[in-house]
């Protein structure tokens, strides 16, 4: 009797998420608008000519060639190898910035800008690249790495993703979203935690990134549908230091 119930029960948690489950939440469209720079023979260069692929198998920002090049979308990207422009050509939506290249903690305030990926600027989060406008920026950001990245994501979706990037920016700056804060206040409650010891990422220490199984989700589904007494399973994913 009571194996039945729980299957039953399983199942309409399941199936009463299969949509969540198909989409994943951390997931843009990344075909525009991009942050690029002109510097030498490129008008549009992404990533201010790091090498997109070296985070991912050196775990390190490299600079590329400027004889190594690869236009895509539009706007062109430098390899530090030929090798490595040969395996974004491959796959180049598993190497591009997400948000376009825009420092992430800009977007999660709805304000595209900044995001060079330099040294202490940039972040692997599961398997993405995030690029920040400089290390305070993410620092920010890892403040609360999970709510800013939903933040984010959300705002690009909903009105960022194929837009004017000034004009944006400027509405942005007039009509601030609601978790707006200043980079001062964002510093000092940064410099505050760090004092008690109590940052999500201490400096030095690698990023943890919590992401659900799909097992909890769908206990989570179950629950919604007044499944009560079941409880799901958290797993806590840690990902190689980066930037």
């Amino acid at each position: 009797m009571i194996i039945p119930l729980l299957r039953g029960l399983l199942a309409l948690g399941l199936l009463a998420l299969s949509p969540v489950l198909q989409a994943d939440p951390a997931t843009s469209p990344n075909e525009g608008p991009f942050r690029t720079i002109s510097e030498g023979a490129d008008p549009q260069l992404m990533l201010e000519g790091h090498d997109p692929v070296a985070y991912f198998t050196q775990n390190a920002a490299v600079k590329g060639d400027p004889s190594i090049v690869l236009e895509h979308l539009g706007v062109s990207y430098r390899f530090a190898s030929e090798a490595n422009r040969a395996q974004f050509q491959r796959s180049p939506g598993a190497y591009m910035p997400q948000f376009g290249g825009y420092c992430a903690n800009g977007i999660n305030y709805a304000i595209p800008g900044g995001g060079g990926g330099g040294p202490g600027a940039w972040r692997l989060y599961r398997g993405r690249l995030y690029v920040f406008g400089g290390q305070k920026a993410r620092d920010h950001f890892e403040m609360d790495t999970e709510l800013n990245l939903a933040r984010a994501h959300r705002y690009w979706n909903d009105e960022l993703a194929g837009a004017h990037p000034q004009l944006a920016r400027l509405r942005r700056m007039i009509f601030r979203v609601p978790h707006y804060q200043t980079d001062r206040a964002l510093q000092e409650d940064w410099e505050a935690r760090l004092a008690a010891r109590t940052l999500p990422v201490m400096p030095g220490a690698p990023q943890v990134v919590a992401a659900l199984t799909a097992f909890a989700a769908g206990m989570a589904g179950a629950r919604a549908v007044g499944a009560a007494g079941l409880t799901g399973v958290r797993l806590v994913c840690q990902t190689r230091a980066s930037g």
